[in-house]
Formats: structure tokens, sequence, C-alpha cells
């Protein structure tokens, strides 16, 4: 490893070679401001195109101004990053930027969190000196995401999660000069693309060119209605990120305080999407046992690995990318799902609610789950199982809006028989732990043993791609592990080249699974945070007494009074689904 030595603002610091100019500061403690550079460390994504021209620092030696986050350090190289010359440098690129903006910052989403607008007060911009024609771009509206162009200042970050992380291949810059803009092929709406709705795009994009569709305004409304009953459910993710909003450290557990904001917020019924993820493990890891077994009898025809089908990005992925292979993933509904489709028929039998009088909501990390809740399975005689669902940052929203003093409230249940989960039901949150679930249920079920230790250490960890073996009394279980749309398409090639040696795979379309979801607060790309919520969520799991789905209490009363077993007649109909060819379908709507 060859390092070398340089000079950043009459400080010497020691780098290795081919450490940008950005890197080197940064080590000093030196921060230059950047609006397109990005780099989530541990989880694999750099992006430094050098585009915005914000961070331009000056180099002795060297006529014009370079851009510190694509320019490597050499050895002896002098440099300075707020000189009178950069200042002004800065200032100016800035004013050009927003002298093609919108000035809407009042009624934006992103107001209060635009790396553009904090950038604008930073540099004490208070009028553009430039004047003449703005960009013109059609709104586009999706079921889960709002396209403003006129708000892209073609930072390209949004590309580098569609492209070179999740490989979907949606966002590219097209045409050229002032009319250039990051979208679709043939500039096209997210809505006639292969969008997976993931939401990467949004969480990284630091202006409000790309933002979730707001649910907030028809949760009021609904919240008013005295005809309504409204049940609310909430993500194991949701809790670990939440506290971030109020100021609290990243990985702070607010489970209780999230239950009393959402009761006092006047939901009828508090419950927890764990409760699903605990029902489940039960249809999914029954479906993997019968595949197993099948396949260890000699049954040549069964489907593996199976993989998970709990996340819907991930669906939309492979539905779009390798639909020849749909039959491959468990038809076990997402939690979400489950849990709209049994508070519509369960629940509402024990509460004598009309299934169009009650409207379910989620709180979800997620922005694919308010696409979810529109897909046409997912609805009876056209009353969906969910009705919509809000992010992560639109509770927190909604909290501040209501006058809360969050941090202040007290510790709070979540209501029965909806409410009661397990650790296997929490740790859904994160890489790896739907797998770690279903290995806790579905060996105890196959071997009638009772597990010794259920902390599956060797399914755990943050890399994108891992692999383990779980010894099931003999019987040794492969078992494989991506998260991110990318990591996914490495191991779905190899099943589709016949070198995959897995029984079963888990597939989570966000870096770190739902914690780093497209609705969670936002990270800034800091994988620190990533690493935080997860250690709370495996936190609040080993602080369950129970801690494997099939030992709920009430998801064995559930299946004794209404469901039968699993795999039943009336839990396939309520609880599985079936999948899609997207492309054929998007040929025919052509």
């Amino acid at each position: 490893m060859e390092m070398i030595k340089l000079k950043i603002d009459n400080r010497t610091v020691e780098v290795e070679k081919g450490t940008t100019i950005y890197h080197a500061a940064k080590k000093l403690g030196i921060e230059i401001p950047t609006l397109c550079y990005m780099n989530l460390g541990d989880l694999k994504i750099e992006h430094k195109p050098g585009g915005c021209r914000v961070c331009v620092v000056e180099v002795e030696g060297r006529r014009n101004l370079a851009p510190a986050c694509a320019t490597e350090c050499n050895d002896g190289m002098v440099v300075h990053t707020h000189s009178i010359r950069v200042l002004n440098a800065r200032k100016t690129v800035l004013e050009l930027i927003l002298s093609d903006h919108p000035f809407d910052c009042l009624i934006c989403a992103k107001s209060g969190t635009c790396d553009l607008q904090d950038m604008a007060i930073k540099m004490g911009v208070r009028k553009i000196p430039y004047e003449g024609e703005k960009s013109k771009f059609k709104p586009d509206f999706s079921p889960a995401i709002i396209r403003e162009m006129e708000k892209c200042i073609m930072c390209r970050r949004c590309e580098t999660m569609c492209n070179d992380f999740q490989t979907v291949g949606v966002l590219s810059g097209v045409n050229r000069g002032f009319e250039s803009v990051v979208a679709p092929a043939f500039e096209r709406d997210l809505d006639h693309s292969e969008c997976t709705y993931c939401g990467q795009c949004v969480a990284v994009c630091p202006t409000g060119a790309l933002t979730e569709v707001d649910h907030t305004t028809q949760l009021i409304r609904d919240l008013a209605d005295p005809n309504k009953k409204v049940v609310v459910q909430t993500a194991p993710a949701v809790r670990a990120a939440l506290g971030e909003a109020f100021g609290l450290e990243p990985g702070t557990l607010v489970t209780g305080k999230m239950v009393a904001a959402l009761r006092s917020l006047g939901f009828d019924y508090v419950f927890d999407t764990d409760f699903a993820a605990d029902l489940t493990i039960m249809e999914e890891g029954t479906e993997l046992l019968d595949r197993l077994g099948r396949f260890l009898e000699g049954d040549k025809d069964v489907k593996l690995p199976m993989l998970t089908s709990c996340c819907p990005g991930w669906v939309n992925f492979f539905e779009y990318h390798f639909p020849d292979m749909r039959d491959i993933p468990s038809t076990a509904r997402s939690p979400q799902q489950m849990f709209g489709s049994i508070a519509k028929s369960y629940f509402a039998d024990i509460i004598e609610t009309k299934r169009e009088d009650m409207v379910v909501v989620s709180v979800m990390p997620c922005v694919a789950k308010k696409y979810e809740c529109t897909r046409e399975e997912f609805s009876v005689d056209g009353n969906p199982d969910v009705d919509y669902s809000i992010s992560t940052r639109e509770l927190a929203m909604l909290i501040k809006r209501s006058n809360m003093d969050f941090n202040s409230l007290p510790e709070e249940d979540f209501d029965k028989p909806l409410g009661e989960s397990t650790g296997a039901g929490v740790i859904f949150g994160t890489t790896g732990g739907v797998i770690e679930a279903a290995v806790r249920t579905a060996y105890e079920i196959h071997t009638g043993k009772s597990l010794e230790k259920i902390d599956f250490e060797q399914l755990r960890g943050i890399e994108g791609i891992r692999s383990a073996g779980v010894d099931f009394d003999g019987t040794e279980i492969k078992i494989g592990i991506a998260h991110g749309l990318g990591n996914a398409r490495k191991l779905l090639d190899d099943i589709k080249a016949g070198k995959s040696e897995y029984h079963a795979i888990e597939i989570m379309a966000c870096p770190g699974g739902c914690i780093g979801g497209g609705g969670q607060p936002l990270h800034h790309g800091n994988p620190e945070i990533i690493k935080a919520r997860q250690k709370a969520i495996y936190q609040e799991d080993s602080a369950k007494p129970i801690r494997k789905s099939h030992e709920n209490p009430y998801i064995i009363k559930l299946y004794d009074d209404f469901l039968g077993k699993p795999m039943s007649e009336k839990a396939h109909h309520l609880l599985h689904t079936h999948y899609f060819d997207k492309k054929k379908k998007d040929v025919l709507l052509d």
C-alpha cells in the first residue's frame, strides 16, 4: 500500500495513493460541501461524478478549480478548500443551479430535509442574479413515488442507486443541454417502466425531485370519520428508526412511545405487523418444510431453492426481470397483506364491523408497500385488504403536526389480539431476519426438538450476499441471503444457470433490509446508522419473552378458531398469492 503526503489548508495529511481530495480533507475533519457525491461505505455504494461542482477546491499549480470528490491526491499536492476564489466559485455554481429551480420551498415535500436548501442557507444565497427560461417537465404520479423533474439538479445519485446498486436500470440521463433530465427510457412515467418502487432513489435524492406519495391527508379524513373503524399496523423496522426524527440517537428503540403516539392520533386499534410476521412464518415455514420433504424423498419437480416473498420491491423485481422463475418464491403474502386480510375478516368479525367500514393503515419503512396495497389480487370486490400505507417519515410529520412532545410520551402496549408478537417477528426488519425466524420454527417442527440456541449468528451480518448452513438434526439446510437487488440478481442468475446449491434464499430489496427502506428517516449515506438500527432490532428480539413464531398464543388461537392449520384451504385463500409476468403485461398495455 503506497502512502503519499499532501497539504490541505496548511495541514499535512498522509493518505493511501488513489484517495480523493474529498476523503483526505475528511480525514483532517475538513468538510467540503457537495450535492452529488454519495458514499454508503460498507454497503459498497459510491457515487462521485464531480457533476455539481459545489465541492471545487484550489490546487496550487493547477489553472482551473478541481472537484474534490473526483480528483485524486498526488504526493506533495497543496490544496486550499476555502480561498476567496473557491468560495466565490461555489456560490456562483449554487446560484446557477437555483436559477433553474422552483422557488416553492414552503410547499415542497422535502422542505427542511433538502440538501439544496441547506446549502443555500449555509452559503448565504439571498437572491439569484441570473434570470432566464426555466426547465419545464410534466410531473409523474405513480402509486408510490412522485417525480417532479423541475426540481432535479442532475446530481444523478438516483441513477447510481437504480442502475449500479439495484441493477433495475429504470433511471438514466436523457436528452442534452438545457433539456437534459434523469428519467426512464423515452421519458415514460414510472408506472409504465420496470420500476420496482423500492424507493432507494427517493432515499438519496438531495431535493424534492423524488418523494413518496403522501397519504397523511387521507388518513386525517379517515380518523375524523365517526363511521369508520381505523386500524393501524406498524412494521418492525419503524420502531428502530422513528426516534431519529425527534433527535434521538440512531438505533434508539421507541416501540412504546410509537404506540402511545398512534393512539393519541385517534386510531381505534393499534396493532403490530410483527403479529403478521409470525403468521408469515407459519405459512412460509410450512411451505418450506413441504418442499424440502418432497425434495428429500426424490421429487425432481419440487421448486428449490424457495425464495422469501415478504418484500414487494423484490417481488416487482423478479416479476419484471425473472418472470420465468416466478414459481420459485414462496406463495405466502407479505406480513402487511396478511395482516390486512386477517384484520378485515377474522378481526372484523370479532368487533362486528363490516369490511367496508374498516380502514386498515400500515406504517412502513418502505415506499413499495404503497404500491403493494394497490395490487388487485389484494382486494375483495374492489375493497383493499390494506387501504394505504404511510412511511416512517410521514408518521413523524403527523406526530409533529399534532403538537406532541414525542420524547415525553409514556410507554404503551399494542392492542390485542393482533398486537402480540414474538422476537421472530421483530427480526423481519433486518437482512437475515426473515430466514432466521423461519429456521427457528422450521427446525422445531421438523425435528420435534427444542432449540438449545435460538440465535443463529451465522445468518446475521451486513454483507450484501451471505451463505450459511443450518443443521436440521443431521440434515444440512443451505441458506443464501441477499439485500439489495443487484445482489439478488447474482443469486438468481446462479439459479437460472443451475449453479445454486441453496435450499432457501432470503432477499430484501433495500440496503440492510427494511431498516434501510426508502421510507425511513434519511440516513444521508451513513452506514453506521443502518448498523445501529440493526442492533436495535436484535435488542428487541432478545428482550421478548417468546422468540419463536409457533409459540405465539394469539397465532395458535387464530389457527384454532379461524384458519384451521397452516396451508389449509382457508389459509391459502387469505394468506397466499400468485405472481405475474410483468413484461408480458406491459406489452399488452402498450
